[in-house]
């Protein structure tokens, strides 16, 4: 009797064991016992601010200015909501940035490789002539300002023009660059973005509101970037941040 109750103790066991370990739903569907499994959860996507920081951080800005954090944040941010939107590729890797924040005296535009956390070229870039002297303080979207104009940009075909090879930028933000194309906003190179105007002058050149840079990089950077990849010029205006719709945490 004894050898039979300690038998039916350990199926009992047994079965509440099973039964704790087994994750399966049950249901009845007409008299018929269907077992299936419970769903795995999908792994949440990173955040693109999570995301944008990771990516900062596998930057390599060795022996180069480094760019600032919130920049580049801003940059990212606009860079993921552009692919979101369909504008640029899914798999577009190359984010140009001009930080027309820092004096026009250092070397404030960054070419980075965001896959690799390369920067492919840091270079001065020259602001528009009425935009400001060394720092840039006023921006426009209208033609004839002579005033850079803030915002996001998609690179598009090249061409040999007044100012040499040039690189049209078509503007993506309404009200701040969206008349870049009409108004001839290209990068190009230019003799005035150099060390030597700098140290004749105490300030860099200045364009008709392009972002000119060295005439010597001119040709890889532009090849580098042309193609429809992401170019952001910025600076700390209130407004335009306040406004711009690819700085937005949705779109």
């Amino acid at each position: 009797m004894q050898k039979v109750f300690l038998l039916l103790i350990s199926v009992l066991f047994l079965s509440t064991s099973f039964y704790k370990r087994d994750t399966r739903k049950f249901i009845t569907e007409k008299n018929n016992l269907m077992i299936l499994p419970i769903a795995k959860k999908e792994a949440p996507a990173k955040k693109a601010s999570s995301l944008a920081e990771e990516v900062y951080l596998s930057i390599n800005f060795e022996n180069i200015n480094r760019l600032n954090a919130d920049v580049f944040y801003k940059a990212f941010l606009g860079f993921e909501n552009l692919k979101k939107a369909g504008e640029l590729d899914g798999n577009s890797h190359l984010l140009t940035i001009c930080d027309f924040s820092l004096s026009s005296n250092v070397k404030r535009l960054w070419v980075i490789d965001v896959h690799e956390g390369k920067v492919v070229f840091n270079s001065l870039v020259a602001h528009g002539k009425n935009t400001g002297e060394e720092f840039a303080e006023k921006f426009s979207n209208t033609e004839s300002s002579l005033q850079s104009s803030l915002g996001f940009y998609i690179t598009e075909s090249t061409y040999d023009g007044s100012n040499g090879y040039s690189l049209k930028l078509l503007g993506m933000d309404d009200g701040y660059n969206d008349k870049a194309l009409e108004r001839a906003i290209v990068m190009h190179g230019a003799d005035y973005v150099s060390e030597n105007f700098i140290k004749n002058e105490k300030r860099l050149g200045r364009s008709w509101g392009c972002p000119a840079v060295p005439k010597e990089l001119a040709e890889p950077i532009i090849n580098t970037i042309k193609g429809k990849n992401c170019l952001f010029i910025y600076a700390p205006d209130q407004n335009y941040l306040a406004n711009s719709k690819w700085l937005k945490t949705t779109i």
